[in-house]
């Protein structure tokens, strides 16, 4: 009897055996590419670290609508002094009238300034609200020869005083291109005339910049629309001896920013 394997049978077999053979050899298909990241997302962008303040924004305008500064991080003092007619009275002030009190009160706050320190003066009376003296240095006997005119006449228009010194201090911002400090320091003895409430002027500096707001309440207590816990700097002043003192604590009360650090 034949006991060989016929032959289709036999190459039946080594086709499947050559077959099983070429799979187990055969190497893996290649992996699929990754789908490209967009240009935007490849590499995402280095983190910037700002030395402004913390309204990036601040002062709206483009490069070059402001000659620049020397100093980017001066300190700037603008100050609103309260002539109006109420400041006639010696309610607080001894033998002096009020408004003779807040002149010697702000002479010697010029005084303690630094010399680098730029100084501008705003005062509001029958004439309404003006600068009498733009932010500079080296302008301390002009001040005090401007504060030596002021006599006590007409109303409190404290929203018109309040955004003339925001659009100064704002104007020097842009001189500073948004370095450095800016300090709005009014003085007054009352509350504002009808009309005149300076709330949102007052809401539209703490929002849109670094300012900061110090008012002195002259024999008028705490009950003030510019005194807002939290948002702005009120001191109550009795006498001409704590008026010279809330306007030495401006000098200490800085913004949240250090200016050293940004000079590195």
């Amino acid at each position: 009897m034949n006991t060989r394997p016929a032959p289709v049978l036999v190459r039946l077999a080594l086709a499947g055996a050559l077959g099983a053979l070429g799979a187990c050899e055969q190497p893996p298909p290649p992996a699929k590419p990754a789908p490209a990241k967009p240009a935007a997302q490849a590499a995402s962008a280095p983190r910037q670290v700002s030395s402004r303040p913390l309204t990036p924004a601040w002062p709206p305008g483009q490069p070059g609508q402001a000659a620049i500064s020397r100093d980017l991080f001066a300190r700037n003092y603008y100050v609103v002094l309260d002539a109006s007619g109420s400041m006639d009275g010696r309610a607080c002030s001894g033998d002096l009238t009020k408004i003779a009190a807040a002149r010697n009160a702000l002479a010697a706050f010029a005084d303690s300034l630094p010399a680098d320190a730029n100084l501008g003066l705003q005062v509001f009376d029958r004439s309404g609200v003006r600068e009498w003296l733009p932010l500079g240095t080296g302008n301390r006997d002009k001040f005090r020869a401007a504060l030596g005119r002021a006599s006590a006449s007409g109303g409190t228009p404290l929203r018109d005083a309040v955004a003339l010194a925001y659009d100064r201090l704002q104007a020097q911002g842009a001189r500073q291109l948004g370095y450095g400090e800016y300090h709005l320091v009014v003085v007054t003895d009352g509350e504002a005339n009808p009309g005149q409430d300076p709330t949102a002027a007052v809401n539209q500096l703490l929002a849109q910049s670094p300012v900061v707001l110090h008012t002195i309440g002259f024999c008028i207590g705490t009950e003030h629309s510019l005194n807002q816990p939290g948002r702005t700097l009120y001191r109550a002043a009795d006498n001409p001896e704590q008026l010279r003192a809330g306007l030495g604590a401006v000098l200490a009360e800085a913004p949240s920013f250090a200016v050293l650090e940004f000079r590195k």
